[in-house]
Order: C-alpha cells, then sequence, then structure tokens
C-alpha cells in the first residue's frame, strides 16, 4: 500500500487537469523557471507512480556538482521532442508537485482529456525556441533551463543523501556502499598522483584488441535488434586519451554494462545540446539501449542523480546477438 503523499518512490498521483496546470505558468510557460513543454499536455489527467524524486539533478552545462531542485518527480514519463523539431534525447520529465495530485492508486479507467481547442496553449509552442541577434534558433526546453530551475548543491552536502534515502530513490544500503566505494577510490587516485603513479581503468591494450575492436565498428544495427556490450578492454582499445571515439564519451559507469545484452531502443541522429539551445545533428553512430540509464554511479560530481539520461554507445562497442527462441534481453 503507498502513503499517497505524491512525495516518495512508488506514490500514485494524477496529473492535474491542463487548466489547472496553466494557471500556475508565468508568461515565458514556466514554474519557478522550469518550463511545462508541449510535449507534457497528453499526460494531463492521467496517473502515475512516482519513479524518482528530483531533489537535485546533475549540472548539464558542468559548471558545478549537483543542483538543487525544489518540489519535483519524475514520472515513467519521457519527452518525445515532438515541439522540439524531433530532438530524440528522451529525457524524462520533470514535474513539479503543484502540476500533481495525490491518489491512492491507479484510475478505475481512462482520463477524460479536454479538447486541445480549449485551452490557449500557444505560449507553451511560443517558449520552446527563440532566435538570437544572428538569426540563430535556440531551442528551450527543461534540460536548457536546469540551471535557472535550479540552486548549486555541493557533494558534500549530507542531507541529500538523506534524501536519497527517505525518499525511496535509493536504498540505504546502496547509498552507504557506493558512497564508501567512490571516495574511497578518490582517494587512492589522489594518493597516486601525489606519488607520481598515473592509474585509470582506461587504458589501451594491445594492437590485437583495439584492431578486432575497430573492425567490429560497423554495424548497421536497427531498433529492436539484440546487442551484447564488448568486453571492457575492446571498448577501451576504441578510446582516446579524453576516453572518447569519434567525439563520443565513454562514462565509468558505461564499464558495468560489458557483457549485458539489451535490446537496442534508438539510433539516434539529433539532440539539443544542453548548454547551448542548439540541435546537434548526429553523423555517426550513436545507439541507445532498452532501460540502459545513467544511475548517478562511479562519479562523485554525479551521485545518484536522479535524471536517467540514456547512454549513447557506439557500434564499436556493441556485438549483434542472434535473439534466443522465446528468448529475452537482460
Amino acid at each position: 500500500m503507498t502513503s499517497g503523499r505524491g512525495e516518495c518512490v512508488g506514490d500514485w498521483v494524477e496529473i492535474r487537469p491542463l487548466a489547472e496546470i496553466m494557471a500556475t505558468l508565468d508568461a515565458s510557460g514556466a514554474l519557478e523557471a522550469m518550463p511545462f513543454m508541449p510535449e507534457m499536455v497528453p499526460y494531463a489527467g492521467r496517473r502515475f507512480q512516482i519513479v524518482k524524486s528530483a531533489h537535485k539533478t546533475c549540472d548539464p552545462t558542468g559548471s558545478c556538482e549537483l543542483r538543487r531542485m525544489p518540489d519535483a518527480v519524475h514520472l515513467a514519463t519521457r519527452c518525445d521532442g515532438a515541439a522540439h523539431d524531433g530532438c530524440e534525447a528522451r529525457c524524462l520529465l520533470f514535474w513539479k508537485k503543484a502540476w500533481l495530485k495525490p491518489v491512492n492508486g491507479p484510475a478505475a479507467g481512462e482520463a477524460s482529456l479536454e479538447p486541445a481547442d480549449a485551452i490557449d496553449l500557444g505560449r507553451l509552442h511560443a517558449a520552446t525556441r527563440s532566435t538570437t541577434d544572428s538569426g540563430e534558433l535556440r531551442y528551450r526546453c527543461q534540460m536548457t533551463e536546469i540551471v535557472a530551475a535550479t540552486t548549486p548543491l555541493p557533494i558534500s552536502e549530507l542531507r541529500q543523501y538523506v534524501e536519497d534515502v527517505s525518499s525511496r530513490n535509493e536504498p540505504l544500503a546502496t547509498v552507504a556502499g557506493e558512497m564508501l566505494r567512490v571516495y574511497a577510490k578518490a582517494v587512492v587516485r589522489r594518493a597516486a598522483r601525489l606519488a607520481g603513479i598515473e592509474g585509470s581503468r582506461f587504458v589501451t591494450p594491445g594492437p590485437t584488441v583495439a584492431t578486432a575492436a575497430r573492425d567490429a565498428a560497423k554495424l548497421d544495427l536497427q531498433v529492436g535488434e539484440l546487442v551484447r556490450v564488448r568486453p571492457a578492454e575492446e571498448i577501451l582499445a576504441t578510446l582516446n586519451e579524453n576516453r572518447k571515439h569519434r567525439g563520443l564519451i565513454f562514462e565509468q559507469e558505461m564499464l558495468r554494462h560489458c557483457g549485458e545484452t539489451h535490446r537496442v531502443l534508438a539510433r539516434v541522429s539529433r539532440i539539443i545540446d544542453e548548454r547551448s539551445g542548439k540541435m546537434i545533428k548526429l553523423t555517426n553512430d550513436c545507439i541507445a539501449l532498452e532501460g540502459v540509464t545513467c544511475r548517478g554511479l562511479d562519479n562523485r560530481k554525479r551521485m545518484f542523480c536522479p535524471r536517467g539520461p540514456f547512454f549513447y554507445w557506439r557500434e564499436a562497442w556493441l556485438q549483434r546477438v542472434n535473439a534466443p527462441t522465446g528468448g529475452a534481453a537482460t
């Protein structure tokens, strides 16, 4: 039985009618600088369980560590990019608590949606983009406005980790274990640097492994195919000194997925840059895998960030798997 408070993971909430949500927004279509986007309109009136408390998030600009977000949660809803010229980032949406009301469980029937022509949505669409003085198009979405909607949150502030547990974002054992592991690793690395020793898992293996990884780069993977993440040594062979392969970074946390089998969710070709608001058109292969998202691990500057963006993969880091009869991806 959930608490019905609409505050913790597992609690049920109902997204308020669109007219009530619109009444909370300023002229730019935002509440406390967090935009309510046109892609969120179809969810009005529907019920969801909270999947994460959004009390904090990582900083997409990289200007600080974590950032504190007031009165927001994540539901099992992701942006489809329809109002942002087909951005394919599939970002987990932020829902301010003022847009929600606690309920005791799922609805008995389908939600009744308000006719779109009964609500003035023009300001929502107008707020999704602007033009610079030089005529360049800039997009505005929840991700580009994170800094404006949040305040800096030092990783040393312990209250955030208490909230990670009390909100049910993470079990106590996970928070304690991961913090101990990450901070212990940081201490070891610092000691190694002071001693003049460089230590990292991102090392360059021998030429045989590197050649094998390079030869496997072009798979032309399609949505729905099963793939296995290559062993760490094969992936590391494709990376430069900045941990990148043709410009795409391989995150430390992605090493956790080596050897796993997943299904291809999408080939990503265009995403909005969270710092500049520009639409980036990706010319090289970029793959998103079903359910493989960042959990805020292995990086002290994003510890337990609940935003859950998809990791992006080069085909060189994956290998095609023939689906077993009646089998499923792990």
